[in-house]
């Protein structure tokens, strides 16, 4: 009866937030500040974290009435939460019973998120209004491609009954197999890593059985470029909404059919658009991207830096619904990677592969470089008194060769102290040397 009573809710919490989208913008504002006072008052008497934070900086949670009060607050990032370790976790709840999740490590450092049931169910409403946005129906058949660790996210219920409920094809299959996958199961909506739907959809152009023809597409995990998205339309002949989204969030912003901008969930995170002075910037304005959650308790995030970079826009949209727009999110931009017999692989695949790997709790931080055209080294910081370097290693390598199976490229471990940030003050997960392995510019 718990699974049909949580399906069920998770239901209800679709049509609210569907109904909250067309709320009155003073609504909207009203309601997010009520959640926004009541996440602070719990976060200051049950997560020791942000109680440190507010007794540090003299701040009474009283304080804070509305998102524009929250420059009151410290901005917090990986580091600290990593730092925080169980502190940040509210004491209501035991690690144990709570749905652990990691980041795919885009940035080349997991961090590991913790869930309550009900935050899960949210999370899954918030990512079904975003689809829904654009034409999903409840008994579409839909196919995602995505790693394997996203597979089990259905009840028997859904699976009994068809309702919102997708079908996995692994991004570590070679394209011509998620092709024929994807083929045979003949999706009314595709969804997956926007690079993997440009690999997709340039093996459709030189196939001879064009047989995967969705109603939409919808992508996201990675940002590839206009030109890209209008050759995926063209290929397909229909149109590719791109949404933003994070482990940390789930769902923050998303394309309805007039693709004016991308929606925010207004209604479940505060987006803040902060120049280097930690000041907001006005709508048009580029800003580092800072969120906070007003529906996770378990494990709270008050002001994060997600290390992206967004545009705040002041314009409503024609499609009625009344959630705030941002302009194209800028930031982390990987690039396709080119293999010996010519076949190109997203870096996502990649770092997917590290986070399937048996030791990735291991791992603090890791950089995978492609020196050669058959040559990657995987850069890897372990974690202090982890795993032994050279079971990680041996492990490691067996893994990287069962998931890709390239005989032809030559993978290396190496280990190292610390891994430097890029100019921009990131941490790029994958970077290319080779001179040019963009295969789509025209």
């Amino acid at each position: 009866m718990k699974k049909i009573t949580n399906y069920l809710r998770a239901f209800y919490l679709l049509k609210r937030l569907q109904k909250r989208a067309y709320w009155k913008v003073d609504e909207l504002q009203k309601y997010q500040n009520k959640r926004l006072r009541s996440l602070i008052r719990y976060v200051n008497t049950h997560s020791l974290f942000y109680k440190n934070i507010f007794k540090k900086n003299n701040i009474n949670p009283r304080d804070i009435e509305s998102k524009f009060d929250l420059s009151r607050l410290p901005i917090i990032r990986k580091n600290d939460i990593k730092s925080a370790s169980q502190e940040i976790i509210s004491d209501e709840y035991a690690s144990g019973n709570l749905k652990c999740m990691s980041t795919s490590g885009s940035t080349g450092e997991p961090l590991f998120i913790y869930l309550s049931d009900f935050e899960i169910e949210f999370r899954k409403a918030k990512h079904l209004r975003a689809n829904s946005s654009v034409g999903q129906k409840p008994w579409d058949k839909w196919v995602t491609l995505t790693g394997p660790q996203h597979f089990s996210k259905t009840t028997r219920l859904q699976r009994l009954i068809g309702l919102y409920t997708p079908v996995s094809v692994s991004v570590f299959n070679d394209v011509p197999t998620q092709y024929s996958l994807i083929e045979k199961l003949n999706p009314a909506v595709l969804e997956g890593y926007s690079s993997s739907i440009l690999l997709l959809a340039k093996h459709k152009e030189t196939w001879e059985k064009k047989t995967i023809n969705p109603r939409f597409i919808l992508g996201g995990a990675e940002l590839i470029d206009l030109h890209s998205i209008e050759y995926i339309e063209k290929i397909f002949q229909v149109p590719f909404y791109d949404q933003y989204a994070s482990v940390e969030f789930e769902r923050i912003a998303w394309q309805c059919p007039e693709k004016k901008g991308y929606h925010i969930d207004s209604d479940a995170v505060i987006v803040q658009f902060l120049d280097k002075n930690g000041e907001e910037v006005s709508a048009g304005e580029t800003g580092e991207v800072v969120v906070t959650s007003l529906f996770n308790y378990a494990m709270p995030f008050v002001r994060y830096n997600l290390g992206d970079v967004g545009i705040p826009s002041d314009e409503m949209c024609e499609c009625g619904r009344n959630l705030p727009l941002m302009q194209m999110v800028e930031g982390r931009k990987d690039a396709l990677l080119i293999l010996p017999n010519g076949k190109l692989m997203t870096p996502r695949a990649f770092t997917y592969a590290l986070h399937e790997f048996k030791y990735y709790n291991c791992i603090e931080k890791f950089q995978i470089v492609q020196n050669r055209i058959d040559a990657f080294d995987f850069i890897l910081k372990i974690k202090e008194k982890s795993c032994k370097e050279e079971v990680v290693n041996t492990e490691l390598l067996k893994h990287l060769q069962n998931i890709f199976n390239l005989k032809d490229v030559v993978f290396e471990i190496k280990f190292v102290d610390d891994i430097p940030l890029d100019k921009s003050g990131k941490l790029m997960a994958v970077v290319s040397k080779l001179k040019s392995n963009n295969q789509f510019k025209k």
